[in-house]
């Protein structure tokens, strides 16, 4: 075991600096550090426990609660604020035709955003990663899916998936192993949901989770709390603290509060070292053979703005004038009605099934693919605001409510934007977190692409809802966010037009990697995280080869 090395100033050294303690680098470091080498993790949020935030949800208002603030609950470092929206914190301010719809909601804490996850681990289809070849619009990965799936797989076992083992409900069924667990068991909603779209096309098949439906590298078995968005009360559901905790037991180290500002380079483009403030807001210097920004969507762009230096006046990686550009997110929107027949959504994880029909096909050369959750958060919350809106009350208002609860239902669309250049991060002239570092400006339009998949998306759902016979249907709309950041360092085989490599190496820095959603050069519509996780794997596989060669 090899850790580390403290000089009395607070400087570090490590074969292996990490920026960011999310899935990917805390995943990675696990890896690094289980082959012997040493590992620094600089995170800029604070460390928190389990219990802690369990305990602060329970105490948050019924507003926050029914609001969905799943970022109240954890308490932000000083130096290092994160979007806020109960109220806003304007840390990302957001413009362009789209600009609401990009409203990310992510954690700066050990551990990152996962904390609060659905703990959806889909694959990207083959199709998804050809989408220039396939249907002429978007790009192409610099990797196949065949180069890809062996990752997805180590993926799936670091993280726990739970998933099914029936090709004919698996999404995408290109497979070279089996999940590692079970898939985990549908409600009565899910069962009773698919009966009725199934014949129609719509195809609902088991969302794949990372939660445990046995015992599970110390995770114990869901057991359906329902409260997986904000926090899972037992950690039952896969968190990057898991391999947070991993990575330390096998010497890796982590520094919380450290906020990384700068990024050296040596005459050959090299990186040498990065800087950080502390939470007393004094500077120190991590220096090492290997380096990781593995910050999120956004924080990644970001810092390598930040970090311009002499050889690199644009930014860190940016040659290409792509770092921040391309920016990406699943803009979706909400179908809610109360249906002819109980439905009893709310037993079990949040989210268990989705509608994956109308994912791929010979349309998206026109408009964008979809896919449509059945959320299975339990319905008294909103239930409760509605009733309490008829002016009712004793029993009255409690039977109302449990109708509502039993026969309502909300379906969560997601779609498929393209990577477009102008939808970009930029460093704002104006305002500046507590260290005085610029925060990030966002342009975002989704573009007509987006557009026409949405109108297809709502004449699917028009369907559905005559087939369950639904009244109070209502269709959001604005564009939400879904959290699922992606392209601003995106993955090209050519240079000129890109940030990263297949291996998510930078093209102006052969020790600099920059796994992630960022590298992402296409969105499917599915949620980024598993995907993110094979891309951090593989990167790390890539930084092993290259430490191996150095030293040899």
């Amino acid at each position: 075991m090899k850790s580390p090395q403290f000089k009395s100033n607070g400087d570090v050294v490590a074969d292996v600096v990490i920026v960011g303690t999310g899935v990917v680098g805390a995943m990675m470091a696990d890896q690094l550090a289980a082959q012997g080498h040493s590992v620094i993790m600089l995170e800029a949020g604070l460390r928190i426990e389990r219990g802690q935030a369990v305990e602060n949800w329970r105490n948050m208002p019924f507003e926050n609660r029914v609001g969905s603030d799943f970022q109240g609950l954890y308490p932000q470092a000083d130096n290092a604020p994160a979007p806020l929206y109960f109220p806003k914190n304007n840390y990302v301010e957001l413009s362009g035709p789209n600009g609401s719809s990009f409203q990310q909601g992510y954690l700066r804490t050990v551990g990152g955003t996962t904390w609060h996850w659905a703990a959806s681990c889909w694959r990207h289809l083959p199709s998804d990663m050809r989408m220039k070849s396939d249907y002429g619009v978007g790009r192409d990965w610099a990797i196949s899916y065949d180069e890809l799936e062996p990752y997805y797989c180590r993926a799936e076992q670091e993280m726990g998936v739970a998933g099914p083992n029936d090709p004919a409900l698996q999404s995408p069924s290109e497979r070279s192993a089996p999940y590692p667990m079970d898939m985990v068991p549908w409600g009565y909603g899910d069962k009773r949901f698919a009966e009725v779209v199934n014949p129609h096309g719509y195809r609902s098949v088991p969302i794949p989770q990372g939660r445990s439906t046995r015992p599970w590298q110390g995770r114990p078995t869901c057991c359906g709390n329902n409260n997986c968005q904000p926090i899972c009360p037992i950690g039952a559901m896969y968190n990057g603290i898991h391999h947070v905790e991993r990575a330390e037991l096998k010497g890796a180290g982590v520094l919380a509060e450290a906020v990384v500002y700068r990024i050296d380079t040596d005459q050959n483009n090299r990186v040498t070292a990065v800087h950080w403030y502390d939470a007393k807001k004094q500077s120190h210097m991590a220096t090492g053979k290997a380096f990781v920004i593995a910050c999120n969507g956004i924080e990644t762009p970001r810092l390598l703005l930040l970090a311009a230096n002499k050889n690199n006046p644009n930014g860190i990686a940016n040659s290409s004038d792509q770092v921040g550009r391309n920016m990406m997110d699943h803009s979706g929107f909400h179908c809610t009605f109360l249906a002819n027949e109980p439905i009893w959504t709310g037993r079990g994880p949040a989210q268990s099934s989705c509608l994956v029909g109308p994912r791929d096909g010979a349309f998206r050369a026109q408009y964008s693919a979809n896919k449509m959750i059945l959320n299975n958060i339990t319905r008294v919350g909103p239930a409760t605001q509605q009733s309490l809106k008829l002016g009712l009350v004793g029993k009255d208002l409690d039977d109302e409510i449990r109708r509502r609860a039993a026969f309502g239902v909300d379906l969560s669309i997601s779609l498929e934007p393209l990577p477009e250049a102008h939808n970009r991060l930029t460093l704002s002239k104006t305002r500046k977190d507590p260290l005085g570092l610029a925060c990030p400006d966002i342009y975002y339009d989704v573009g007509d692409y987006v557009r026409d998949g949405a109108k297809a998306a709502h004449a699917q759902l028009k369907h559905i809802g005559k087939l369950f016979g639904a009244v109070e249907f209502h269709i959001t709309d604005s564009l939400n966010a879904n959290n699922h950041i992606m392209g601003g360092v995106i993955m090209g085989s050519n240079r000129a037009d890109s940030v990263v490599d297949g291996n998510c190496r930078a093209h102006d820095h052969a020790n600099l990697w920059l796994p992630g959603g960022g590298a992402m050069p296409s969105a499917s519509v599915v949620n980024t995280t598993l995907s993110m996780a094979a891309l951090g794997l593989r990167a790390a596989d890539d930084i092993a080869r290259t430490l191996a060669r150095e030293a040899a």
